[in-house]
């Protein structure tokens, strides 16, 4: 081989090296670059998700649209995610058979609902924070013990509401084939979900009505979930069609839904059909706000702060009846249905002791009496998170020991449980005796006396009374109103 040869082939070489350096370099630059995007948005979402339940948070007024990226990447993002953090969907349950929640597309509708519109912000309330947990084992008083977080600042923008909020009602005729669904009922509503009823019924007799939607600051959609469900032209498997087609046909027939995507409309539903009722309303579940009595943090369904959680409150007329702290000698009590591991776990530690009284289903003796002659009263999650037992406890002047975890508590944003009630982690079940008793009788007569007075907030009147029930609800509406206003 001659020297020309041979610097042919060294150039040759050469250009092959270049070549195959800069075929390696540059996908692991690349590999390296979009991994260390994926940490990234691993440890911010992680972040955004670990948000403590009552941290207060803005959601962003305007529709979502998950259209902007493709489904291949975000079905990579919700691997990567689920890969580096297996306790993310470990939370998220199924409450009907308290089983992770494996289904891609309800877990990335969970990552749009906690990423794309809350924002962390500093709490509107001066919230006092207790010394140590409620419940803990070593529990002492909280420092607020105050029944309101600021109770000032609540009645001054509970007068503000009561002066200034409108509401516009979709309106519907008396001879429109669902009245029963879209009109108040001309009877006194009755049973676990009367809530929705009451709430409809004083709506239409308020004064926050308005018939000129300039001037109204959120827009309601008076259809009834419980109707919705007892009508056998729709029953539970039509409830979802019938949401959808009925939102289709007011953005069609008014221009008050598209302006917002929904963000300043609401419904009420109590009961439990409604966690799934917008299923195929997509944009209703996002945007618009959901008062309900299921509220959950780790529902699909629900957004903390966005939606609104009241009370399930069975009907009861005339005077609370009192009993006063002397005259409880039980502990505590609890009597309902085997409808979940928490009440199965309740029943198997404590049904044989004397100061906890625990029952499995009805009771021969009556339920009130129990409720008045024990200290606390257990509210223990069944199929749903929430039942009447918060109601019914109060009503008796009984102190609600609250096993339901990750709960949203109704009115959380205004009323300090901490010095009314007793939350408990279900983990705790086993201790609950000692933590009760752990309280000491003082802290009791305090939290008693609480109970007392928070009461009327938790009950639905014929004819409404300032800072009953429906007046609560309205001020969480009002706390959630769009702080854009439509120019027409």
């Amino acid at each position: 081989m001659n020297q020309r040869e041979s610097l042919t082939n060294m150039a040759v070489s050469s250009q092959w090296n270049r070549r195959f350096k800069g075929s390696f370099i540059k996908p692991t630059i690349l590999a390296f670059i979009t991994s260390t995007l994926i940490v990234f948005y691993i440890f911010s979402t992680s972040r955004l998700l670990n948000i403590h339940p009552h941290q207060t948070r803005l959601h962003i007024k305007t529709p979502l649209d998950s259209s902007r990226i493709s489904s291949s990447n975000l079905r990579i993002l919700v691997q990567e995610i689920q890969k580096s953090n297996r306790s993310f969907q470990q939370n998220f349950v199924d409450d009907h058979h308290n089983k992770p929640i494996k289904d891609d597309e309800t877990t990335l509708t969970l990552l749009l609902q906690n990423t794309t519109t809350i924002l962390p912000l500093p709490e509107p309330f001066p919230i006092a924070k207790p010394e140590l947990q409620v419940g803990s084992r070593d529990q002492k008083f909280v420092k607020n013990k105050d029944v309101f977080h600021d109770k000032d600042l609540f009645q001054e923008e509970y007068k503000e509401m009561n002066r200034t909020l409108k509401i516009y009602v979709y309106p519907h005729k008396m001879n429109d084939p669902f009245a029963n669904v879209l009109l108040p009922v001309d009877y006194e509503p009755a049973g676990n979900y009367a809530s929705e009823s009451y709430f409809k019924k004083a709506l239409y007799k308020s004064h926050f009505i308005t018939n000129d939607p300039k001037e109204a600051d959120l827009f309601y959609l008076p259809f009834s979930i419980a109707s919705l469900r007892n009508d056998k032209r729709v029953g539970v498997g039509g409830i979802q069609d019938f949401v959808k087609n009925y939102v289709f046909e007011i953005s069609e027939k008014y221009p008050y839904w598209n302006r917002s995507g929904g963000a300043d409309h609401f419904y009420v539903a109590c009961h439990s059909v409604g966690r799934t009722a917008m299923e195929k309303a997509i944009h209703v579940k996002l945007n618009a706000i959901q008062v309900v009595c299921s509220s959950s943090y780790f529902l699909s369904g629900y957004v903390a702060h966005k939606d609104a959680s009241i009370p399930q409150i069975w009907p009861r007329k005339g005077v609370h009846p009192k009993n006063g702290p002397s005259e409880r000698q039980k502990l505590a009590f609890f009597a309902g249905a085997m409808n979940s591991r928490v009440r199965e776990n309740l029943v198997q530690v404590w049904r044989n002791n004397s100061e906890i009284m625990v029952h499995s289903g009805r009771m021969k003796t009556p339920y009130s009496e129990a409720l008045l002659g024990s200290k606390y009263c257990i509210h223990a999650k069944g199929f749903e998170i929430n039942t009447a037992r918060i109601g019914d406890a109060l009503y008796y002047g009984c102190v609600p020991v609250i096993l339901a975890d990750h709960y949203d508590l109704p009115y959380t944003d205004i009323l300090n449980w901490e010095s009314f009630s007793v939350i408990v982690s279900s983990l705790d079940i086993p201790i609950l005796k000692k933590i009760l008793e752990e309280i000491g009788y003082d802290r009791y007569v305090e939290l008693q006396k609480n109970v007392m007075q928070v009461q009327k907030h938790f009950q639905w009147n014929s004819f409404t009374k300032d800072f009953d029930a429906f007046h609560m609800v309205m001020y969480e509406l009002w706390t959630r109103r769009s702080h854009l206003r439509q120019i027409y």
